[in-house]
């Protein structure tokens, strides 16, 4: 009995060390909270406040702080193919892109506080200007004009492809609120404090020009509630916004919609100035 006990226990301990040894190297090799984000181009992924970011640099960035692009939503597998036109484009003009996943954040303050990290973290430790130049496709428009609403001076400019503007068009304060924080009655007492279409004053006070393009169509983002309101009253504050309407064109992956010459030239034209 004792023998077959002993058997018993030479061969479970080889085992479990072997399991011991290979759970050590597994976690060597893919650190806690190590992540993956796949770029459409050659780029550098690091982790802020513990959330997935990138960087692209340009080949010869010329001497002193590097203009920049900020995309976003910087999602699952965005930026994708789509964006890889303009951002070649901008590489060749010497401009970095770069941007961090904030996950479904609607542009709460907990978004931005992850984006006022990445901004501290470029320009104090990449060497990239102070001001950054905005893209938004869709849903990033709420990530980054709330930002840019409370740091209107780290902003050059503003770019939007059929950007959300516009909370409570899209995606609604029921599905926004608990990004928030708050219920949905709650977010719509406080609304005018976070929705950008409410806080362009400081964007125009400091003189932020805005290019937007959007669709005539877009059921899902709605012109008349997200670009087009934004340029009615960005007009109204003294701002300086163009506002593209492309008829017959919805919320959808248009080839025009990521190879808008317009749109690349007035971002250029802006962070080179």
């Amino acid at each position: 009995m004792e023998m077959n006990r002993r058997r018993m226990l030479q061969a479970v301990i080889p085992r479990s060390l072997v399991s011991i040894t290979f759970a050590f190297h597994f976690l060597w090799a893919f650190p806690l909270g190590a992540f993956e984000k796949h770029l459409p181009m050659k780029g550098e992924v690091f982790a802020m406040e513990d959330r997935p970011a990138f960087l692209i640099l340009p080949e010869k960035p010329k001497a002193g702080p590097i203009p920049w692009v900020w995309y976003a939503p910087t999602l699952r597998g965005l930026p994708g193919g789509a964006e890889k036109w303009m951002f070649e484009r901008f590489l060749k003009a010497g401009i970095a892109i770069a941007g961090v996943d904030v996950g479904e954040s609607y542009g709460s303050p907990k978004g931005r506080a992850v984006y006022s990290a990445l901004h501290e973290h470029l320009v104090s430790k990449r060497g990239l200007s102070k001001q950054a130049c905005l893209l938004a496709r869709s849903r990033g428009g709420l990530m980054l004009y709330c930002w840019a609403a409370e740091n209107p001076e780290k902003v050059r400019c503003i770019t939007g492809i059929y950007p959300v503007c516009n909370i409570a068009s899209y995606p609604g304060l029921k599905r926004a609120c608990g990004a928030y924080g708050l219920t949905s009655d709650e977010l719509e007492a406080e609304l005018a404090k976070h929705n950008p279409i409410d806080r362009l004053a400081p964007l125009a006070k400091a003189k932020v020009p805005i290019f937007h393009i959007h669709g005539d169509k877009d059921g899902t983002v709605p012109l008349d509630k997200n670009s087009a309101l934004v340029k009615e009253r960005y007009d109204k504050l003294g701002g300086l916004m163009t506002l593209e309407v492309v008829p017959g064109q919805g919320h959808n992956m248009w080839s025009g919609w990521f190879q808008s010459q317009n749109l690349v030239d007035f971002l250029i034209t802006h962070a080179t100035r």
